[in-house]
């Protein structure tokens, strides 16, 4: 009697073992599916092969209809090896559920019917050179794990911008704005960071949504005062509003930073990391132990928000302004909302309708680039 009832505790040890060998496992496996190594293109908010493409016609596109394919503006159409750029929509036919989009050009590739296709807020392929002829240097900022790859565009102010892609993207979404930073003559850095091709590793290869990646940017700030630059604008999309806010608090060159550009900034990491889950088709039942993972395994503190009010030289409240609207599902827009009204001397919220995660300008460029005029210019 006795033999047994060891034998039965000893079996059901190790089975209890098993299981939370197991629970760990899946866990880790969760939270790298959330926030591992996203396709190049691809920022959060922006699903994979959620529509097709049913045909094209001179000038415009034909695709499944859906929230994503009706939603206002200019975006990236990635399908397969093919990269093109759509415009508005142009008709919304009775019979079929589909749509028909201005197709304003196809970058490479062919839009094949039936290829699973997708949307994305980065409408250019290529360098500042090659796809908006804005002349260019690569240069290299020595970051914390190693070289970061980095283009320079040259201006004529003593304020640069330093622009910070945001999770999933690439240093070609900030491209969307650099024609219009370039015309106001600002000297534009657009720095890799950790994760993206050509650079480090992140630890453990998974994005930590800015808590780690901020150090990226403060060598970027690093980088630019030792070329000249006297004061610093911050510009991040989501992860890299988090990176923004981070150095603008944290660096030891914080004093020059005098003004941040935060769109679609991601305030909220435990929001963000669920809604992430969700987005890259983690199970329901395992969101709750990616959450755990990334407390427990990865070391991810979700409660460790991004500062709220940096301050500049001499104690003074650095100029914000956050560009958000409260369609995005992967950054609450109530967290900017809170931000901004936690601080009204010195934040302001421009709120973007009917636009996902670091797509604002893409809903409405006219509107968002005047917004951007007006805050940058007593910045310049």
């Amino acid at each position: 009697m006795r033999r047994h009832t060891k034998a039965a505790v000893a079996a059901t040890t190790l089975l209890g073992a098993g299981a939370a060998v197991a629970t760990v496992a899946a866990g880790r496996w969760a939270f790298g599916a959330t926030l591992g190594p996203a396709r190049p293109a691809r920022p959060a908010g922006f699903a994979e092969g959620r529509f097709a493409v049913h045909g094209t016609a001179a000038g415009q596109v034909t695709l499944t209809r859906s929230l994503e394919t009706l939603r206002p503006g200019t975006y990236g159409l990635t399908a397969g090896p093919c990269h093109a750029v759509v415009g508005p929509v142009l008709d919304v036919p009775s019979g079929p559920d589909s749509v028909v989009r201005r197709l304003e050009r196809v970058d490479r590739g062919a839009l094949v019917p039936g290829a699973p296709a997708a949307l994305t807020p980065q409408l250019h392929v290529g360098t500042p050179e090659s796809a908006l002829g804005i002349p260019y240097s690569d240069v290299t900022v020595p970051g914390e794990r190693g070289p970061l790859p980095t283009w320079f565009v040259p201006g004529a102010r003593d304020t640069w911008v330093i622009a910070l892609h945001g999770l999933g993207a690439t240093r070609e979404h900030p491209l969307n704005l650099l024609p219009f930073l370039h015309e106001q003559r600002f000297p534009v850095l657009v720095p890799g960071h950790r994760g993206d091709a050509g650079t480090p590793r992140p630890r453990e290869g998974v994005h930590r949504l800015g808590a780690a990646e901020w150090h990226d940017a403060d060598a970027a700030l690093r980088f630019a005062a030792r070329r000249g630059a006297r004061r610093v604008v911050l510009y991040g999309w989501s992860t890299g509003g988090a990176m923004a806010l981070r150095t603008a608090t944290r660096s030891a060159l914080r004093g020059l930073v005098v003004g941040l550009v935060l769109d679609s900034p991601v305030l909220d990491p435990a929001a963000t990391l669920h809604a992430l889950a969700v987005r890259r088709g983690v199970p329901g039942r395992l969101v709750p132990l990616a959450l755990g993972a990334a407390r427990g395994g990865f070391g991810l503190d979700l409660d460790d928000r991004p500062p709220g009010q940096p301050l500049g030289a001499g104690g003074a409240p650095v100029p914000v302004l956050i560009l958000h609207g409260p369609a995005d599902t992967i950054a609450p827009w109530r967290a900017s909302r809170e931000l901004a009204a936690r601080h009204p001397e010195s934040i302001v919220l421009h709120t973007v309708p009917d636009a996902e995660h670091a797509a604002m300008w893409n809903t409405a460029p006219e509107a968002y680039e005047e917004r951007l005029r007006r805050f940058l210019t007593p910045l310049m």
